[in-house]
């Protein structure tokens, strides 16, 4: 494996989390994010180009702002570390196939919405429109095995959801459900189900030791999408040995 590639794709990955916690934290609330400079959503105080060096800034300022002095939230160094880390294991694990763009792609998709959820408990649709077709794309010249797979699993997951909806009358929302249809078309039926079992397994284990430090109160709305990001990356590079390892326990 050469390191040389390693390392580039982890470097493109904190660039690309510094844009998309821009991206998670200012498309919900319509401000722009393509032209206009970072600045503190504290004091309002534009950031010098030093203060913009994905992790390193952080650690420098020491979480702080440079003029306020008010803390900066983790999840900028979290979500730049998460990329850079999730690009670079997707080079390891893929190699320099058409594949690596799929899942490059998902970990894009992912790395924005976990912002988005965990700070406004909002899936956006058009995050969503904009990968869908990316997907679609993705999926007919790097298709799955058998290729009708990501039909099927768009159907399934939308499908599932929208069932759970229906009769829990609100357990999850509708970008719960629009997610999954997305999800599916990458992941294949399977492991979008797959996907929803390790999501709910980790949403229970989590939100249970919260209650129990007090960190949650009872029916205290909490973000799903986060172990929903978790549980398809785990499905996605994953999901074949961890179906495989349950079919033969049974």
């Amino acid at each position: 494996m050469d390191v040389y590639w390693i390392i580039s794709f982890f470097v493109l990955g904190i660039l690309f989390g510094s844009f998309f916690n821009v991206v998670g934290l200012r498309f919900p609330k319509k401000l722009p994010f393509h032209n206009d400079r970072s600045f503190c959503p504290s004091c309002k105080s534009q950031l010098n180009w030093y203060e913009l060096i994905p992790i390193l800034s952080y650690i420098m300022q020491r979480g702080k702002c440079r003029d306020c002095r008010t803390t900066i939230s983790f999840m900028y160094p979290f979500i730049e570390a998460a990329t850079g880390c999730l690009f670079m294991f997707s080079y390891i694990k893929i190699g320099l196939k058409l594949e690596l763009l799929t899942a490059l792609l998902l970990v894009s998709m992912l790395m924005i919405l976990f912002v988005t959820d965990v700070m406004y408990m909002l899936i956006p649709n058009k995050i969503l429109l904009f990968f869908l077709p990316l997907f679609v794309i993705m999926r007919m010249i790097s298709p799955l095995d058998p290729w009708y797979d990501a039909i099927f699993g768009a159907v399934s997951g939308f499908s599932f959801i929208a069932l759970i909806i229906l009769f829990s009358k609100g357990g999850m929302g509708g970008g719960d459900m629009k997610l999954f249809g997305v999800l599916g078309i990458v992941l294949g039926w399977q492991n979008t189900l797959l996907t929803f079992f390790i999501a709910v397994f980790l949403g229970a284990i989590i939100g249970g030791v919260f209650m129990l430090i007090k960190k949650v109160k009872k029916r205290q709305a909490i973000p799903f999408g986060p172990y929903i990001v978790v549980g398809a990356l785990i499905s996605y590079f994953y999901g074949e040995q961890i179906v495989t390892i349950y079919v033969s326990l049974l």
